[in-house]
């Protein structure tokens, strides 16, 4: 049983039931230091384009290979509280920017990994975040100084390029580049970017190199029967929330037949209540259907002998898109339909590629949705592609949105952390200290690109540090091995990957060495922290 307080009239006072457990004070800040301490270990050697990859097994032994951080972390069981606070960082660093994951984890565990000197220096928490909390902030002011304004297509290219560097697509990141800026530049609107209007179908059965973009929606669906006419030109298509089916009675009412004639009455009722819905789509004008419910065995026979393709149970994402590609407007009763609805496409056809039948709607004018399809010579490097490629979506519609980018390599981390050295000389106290540890946890990046890459890290630090005195451009290029002009060699990254890693990792930082005490209750699902698996500082088991 545990036990909070002291004993009274000889019996102990219980709060919390048998089988809880608790963890106070230094021990706790340092458990949850390891987790981060450790989790950041595991995704570090995947970092830059000489990063290594991860093979995941799941439980139902389905394998993920990958180096993409946020996929690592959401592939693996972690148990450990502060540990997945660190995920969730990876998490939002992926649904704010789509890239950045790795660095945004890796910067939280190096800023847990220095404030555990600081602790035991005797240095207060509270004194350490908010020493930390200064330090972001002055890092995001550092950001916007070292930024540069660019939104142009050659830049736009080079920052897909370089998300893609060192992942599966690194062949073909030349044409996948263009083909990620043709697909977002295509949805933008008002200088916004809704990524969900890329629809990217993936593939195996090819290379790479055969990924295309759709100037319109493909629909990995194929039509209702094969009597349905299979290839279409100037399309008029209706988008419909209805079923064209008799729905079923929602209550447990029940119908009594007394005679044999009421039961073909009623048959006939349900039989022209179909005809009346697919006349009413014959009316509107429509030769083509998509349909987010089901459609009746004799409305597809009844639309097939009128020329008409359809396609049921077409998910509510692509109908969406449909809509923002053709113009057509979702129709919720199929009596409203009306010609006004309809969405236009020059062509609308069906297609086997490799093993998968697939829909496509082409030739739209100015689609604000676009479909890609990405090919692999099989599902585990096609699956790689996708995240590549997602990746790149994120960071080019981030440069877009934002029109500001700053040079990759490790170069606005090293100029930060020398702003931060600047900075903290003019701060009193000992929250000096910790301005100073931000700033050298920050460099961690350039010292896991070199490490990555097989160069000498301090080298490579000094040689970076040196040359910034004269721009702040200057670089690690892991393929050359030397510190060289980012812009030149065209390693450029949107400023909002830098500013989210940055801020998130701060700010699950400050929350994890805010914590001096953890209770876990007997049925909370989380690890026995009693039990410290064996290891120096209590480390409970992460997987």
């Amino acid at each position: 049983m545990a036990q909070l307080g002291g004993q009274g009239q000889g019996q102990p006072i219980i709060i919390m039931p048998e089988g809880s457990s608790r963890v106070l004070g230094r021990d706790a800040q340092r458990m949850n230091i390891m987790a981060g301490k450790v989790l950041a270990e595991t995704v570090r050697t995947t970092l830059g384009p000489r990063g290594m990859d991860k093979m995941l097994v799941d439980g139902l032994g389905d394998i993920v290979v990958t180096n993409d951080g946020v996929t690592i972390l959401k592939e693996m069981d972690i148990e450990h509280p502060a540990a997945k606070m660190l995920v969730e960082v990876a998490k939002t660093q992926e649904d704010e920017v789509g890239d950045g994951t790795t660095t945004a984890v890796i910067i939280a565990g190096e800023l847990l990994k220095k404030a555990e000197d600081l602790l035991d220096q005797e240095i207060h928490p509270t004194t350490l975040v908010m020493g930390y909390r200064k330090a972001a902030a002055k890092s995001q002011e550092l950001l916007n100084q070292i930024a540069i304004d660019a939104s142009d297509r050659e830049t736009l290219c080079m920052v897909a390029m370089t998300a893609m560097t060192g992942k599966g697509t690194e062949k073909a990141r030349g044409p996948l580049a263009e083909l990620v800026v043709d697909a977002v530049l295509q949805v933008e609107e008002d200088g916004e970017v809704d990524t969900d209007h890329i629809n990217i179908q993936r593939i195996q059965g090819a290379t790479v190199h055969d990924s295309q973009i759709v100037n319109g929606v493909v629909i990995d669906k194929s039509r209702a029967t094969n009597a349905m006419p299979k290839n279409l030109e100037n399309a008029k298509i209706a988008l419909l929330k209805y079923p064209i089916e008799v729905k079923d009675l929602e209550t447990d009412a029940k119908i009594k037949l007394t005679d044999p004639a009421q039961m073909q009455a009623f048959l006939d009722q349900e039989e022209q209540m179909v005809k009346d819905m697919v006349d009413k789509v014959v009316e509107s004008g429509a030769n083509v259907i998509f349909c987010q419910k089901g459609i009746d065995d004799l409305a597809q026979h009844l639309l097939a002998r009128e020329g008409i393709m359809a396609l049921k149970r077409v998910r509510k994402s692509d109908m969406e898109r449909m809509a923002k590609a053709t113009g057509a407007r979702l129709v919720t009763n199929i009596n409203e339909l009306s010609p006004e609805d309809l969405g236009h496409a020059g062509h609308v056809y069906e297609k086997k590629i490799f093993d998968e039948i697939l829909t496509f709607v082409e030739e739209c004018d100015d689609p604000k949705a676009v479909s890609v399809i990405l090919r692999g010579s099989t599902r585990h490097v096609a699956e790689e592609v996708e995240r590549a490629v997602e990746d790149a979506i994120g960071v080019v519609s981030a440069t877009v949105e934002d029109g500001q980018v700053v040079a990759g390599g490790g170069a606005p981390e090293v100029a930060i952390a020398k702003g931060l050295r600047d900075y903290a000389d003019t701060i009193s106290g000992r929250e000096q200290l910790a301005i100073a540890a931000f700033a050298e946890a920050l460099e961690i990046v350039p010292k896991t690109l070199a490490e990555n890459a097989g160069i000498d890290q301090i080298d490579a630090l000094v040689d970076m540090r040196a040359a910034q005195e004269q721009s702040f451009y200057m670089g690690l290029d892991v393929f050359q091995r030397d510190v060289v002009d980012m812009k030149e060699a065209h390693v450029i990254e949107p400023k909002r990957v830098k500013k989210q890693a940055i801020q998130s990792a701060a700010e699950a930082a400050e929350m994890i060495l805010r914590i001096d005490d953890m209770i876990a209750s007997s049925g909370s699902g989380e690890p026995d922290m009693g039990d410290m698996g064996g290891m120096p500082g209590g480390m409970p088991p992460m997987m």
